[in-house]
């Protein structure tokens, strides 16, 4: 009994300390007691493990390994948020909400630039932890969610309660990590979202448990359940159950009060020791919420307000060269390194020459990055006044930096391509865009195993991928090649036959096609020799596809005949996938335009909703727009739209249209 007895304490005590120190940071007990207590709990469990607790907090270093993720349906979906970047879109979202007659309060909260998650808990105990996923449909992490020590597996009270928050790292997490990567002969993770994301779905728990995540909860649901009227009220009544809630959350009165908390949250950015790319606005008032309702995405009562990119100066050391699946030829920025918005930058693209030389830049030069979407590093200009006059001069090169083939640029055109079909480079990011996410999406063939079964000799074009099956007892002789993982790539490879037209037509890599442009021709022809056997002009007769597209298309079928039937003979699905065009007579084939304020709809939702149907969203009014789509302070196009008697649909008539969809 000394044992049990001794255990429930030690539990206590660990479980206290996790509370204090992760959720209140507050510790009562050194790192050095914690570390003590918890070998003593560990080796008295392991002696008497019928006095555990199941959740104990040496449960927290994890344990379970899984072969997959289980799917988990939400019971309430988890709806993504509308954004606004600038104070006058801010108010316009405070201008909509009290044309509903209701007078807006906010709770302001940090956006953390993390992973969402739901949490699910039955009489107090945590049962689920489930990733967002498409917002229906999310993967069940429970067991790497236990080893988020800021997440209670017991509340204070035996409750039935979901609550939904976001899974973090700490930059300082992030910087170990990496460094632990580094003596492993690893990549560098990216940025602290991608850690956190990467994280969370480790199929081994033990290895999610070294990546000390973290975790914030913003969200309650049912809240009356509990009697609870206000979203403030409810961070408060979770915070009470023991649950890590944003310590700058505020209730603010008017718009202005959340452009005085937007201010402060800008200024306090870098200085917090997680990210941050913005501010979350929730009207408080949970019966207003109700009465003002969602779109197909987004709720009207809440938006967030997006930070701008940040910049930094940094020095350009030098421009390479890089070679593209087409023979593109890319200048790169060689930078050192410096740190934007939680990550480690170090180059950048810079496109193409006229790119280069638009911006007037030198190697040597003091240069400007700035994350564009807060994504994509880019450098936006040189700062001319730091210069010594020892930067040196932008040179295009020549020669293919592979090959060393002359390089050649077509009239008209910016970019300078290597014309070498059978160039190294431009094989094996051919090989890499044909097994990405967007083109056959090939899980376990990511850029290095691809480039290293090219240097290999067992992939050198396409067709090879399909015959890695033959070559497998081969494959097993190398470092790095388990039976399983390779088990599981031919099984993908397999798999990836039935992937139909579209991606097909996106992952062989004809000059100027995309996805988007992909699916249309999909549509259009249903099967891939009603396409190699249209012409140049009967494919400039489809929207969006002009005369050098038309003929890049045709000139690739009739160059690629052999190669099409190679794919054939594999037994590659050429042929558009059942149920894959969604066709509506008032949208498929209409070329749009939008203009005004659409009180429902944001322009991105409206895009995605017609381009889903195959219509065509563009930025002008012209003769061949056949819809123009018109909300509040339309402007000159509505106008042009009048005199050129173009049909005009205003925000009733799109509401009705996409009803019926």
């Amino acid at each position: 009994m000394e044992a049990k007895k001794r255990i429930e304490e030690l539990t206590a005590i660990l479980n206290d300390a996790n509370y204090r120190y992760y959720v209140l940071d507050d510790p009562n007990i050194t790192d050095d007691e914690y570390v003590k207590y918890m070998v003593e709990l560990t080796k008295l469990e392991e002696k008497y493990p019928e006095y555990a607790d199941p959740l104990s907090p040496t449960k927290r270093v994890g344990g379970v390994a899984v072969e997959k993720f289980e799917k988990h349906t939400h019971k309430t979906p988890m709806l993504s948020l509308s954004n606004v970047f600038n104070e006058e879109e801010l108010r316009e979202f405070d201008k909509r909400i009290k044309k509903e007659g209701i007078t807006p309060e906010y709770v302001c909260e940090y956006k953390i630039d993390g992973l969402s998650i739901s949490l699910i808990y039955e009489k107090g105990i945590l049962v689920k932890g489930v990733t967002r996923g498409d917002g229906i449909t999310g993967e069940d992490v429970t067991n790497n969610v236990k080893t988020i020590k800021s997440i209670p597996l017991k509340l204070e009270k035996p409750l039935d309660i979901e609550v939904r928050g976001e899974v973090f790292m700490h930059r300082d997490t992030l910087t170990k990590l990496n460094e632990e990567r580094e003596k492993q002969h690893l990549p560098a993770l990216a940025n602290v979202r991608n850690a956190a994301a990467g994280s969370l779905r480790q199929l081994d728990s033990k290895e999610a448990a070294k990546r000390n995540l973290d975790a914030f909860i913003y969200f309650l649901m049912e809240p009356e359940k509990f009697n609870l009227k206000t979203h403030y009220d409810s961070m408060m009544f979770i915070k009470k159950l023991g649950f890590k809630v944003m310590p700058s959350t505020k209730l603010v009165k008017d718009v202005d009060g959340v452009l005085a908390y937007i201010k402060e949250a800008e200024k306090n950015r870098n200085k917090l020791t997680f990210d941050i790319d913005g501010v979350v606005l929730k009207h408080n008032i949970y019966a207003d919420q109700i009465e003002l309702g969602r779109t197909a995405k987004y709720p009207k009562w809440a938006t967030a307000y997006k930070f701008q990119a940040q910049e930094v100066l940094t020095k350009l050391k030098d421009i390479i060269f890089t070679v593209g699946r087409t023979g593109r030829i890319t200048p790169n920025a060689i930078l050192e390194p410096v740190i934007l918005m939680g990550s480690t930058i170090s180059r950048a693209t810079l496109h193409n020459a006229d790119y280069v030389v638009s911006k007037g830049l030198k190697i040597g030069d003091i240069v400007s990055i700035k994350k564009a979407g807060d994504v994509i590093p880019a450098v936006t200009g040189a700062v001319y006044e730091r210069r010594t006059g020892k930067e040196k001069d932008f040179v295009m090169i020549s020669n293919c930096p592979m090959c060393h083939e002359p390089l050649v640029k077509k009239e008209g055109q910016v970019d300078y391509f290597c014309p070498n079909p059978n160039c190294p480079a431009r094989n094996i990011n051919s090989l890499i865009h044909y097994v990405s996410r967007d083109a056959m999406n090939i899980e376990g063939l990511g850029d290095e195993i691809v480039e290293e079964l090219y240097n290999l000799g067992f992939v050198k074009r396409i067709p090879d991928f399909y015959d890695l099956k033959s070559k497998k007892d081969a494959l097993l002789e190398y470092d790095g090649y388990g039976e399983q993982s390779i088990n599981k790539i031919l099984e993908n490879i397999e798999s990836s036959k039935q992937n139909g037209l579209a991606r097909v037509l996106y992952a062989i890599g004809i000059p100027g096609i995309g996805s988007k442009t992909a699916k249309i021709l999909s549509h259009r022809f249903g099967n891939i020799d009603a396409l190699m056997n249209s012409d140049i002009d009967a494919l400039e007769e489809i929207p969006d596809i002009g005369n050098t597209l038309a003929t890049n298309i045709f000139e690739y079928f009739k160059d690629h005949q052999d190669f099409i039937t190679e794919l054939k003979n594999i037994g590659i699905n050429m042929n558009e996938i059942d149920g894959e065009r969604k066709v509506n007579d008032l949208i498929t084939g209409k070329k749009f335009v939008i203009t005004g304020t659409i009180n429902d709809y944001s322009r991105n939702e409206i895009r995605d909703i017609l381009e889903s149907y195959d219509g065509i969203v563009s930025e002008s009014v012209s003769k061949n727009t056949d819809v123009v789509i018109v909300g509040d302070a339309p402007g000159s196009k509505y106008d042009k739209a009048l005199k050129l008697n173009i049909n005009i649909w205003n925000e009733e008539k799109l509401k009705e249209v996409f009803k019926s969809l």
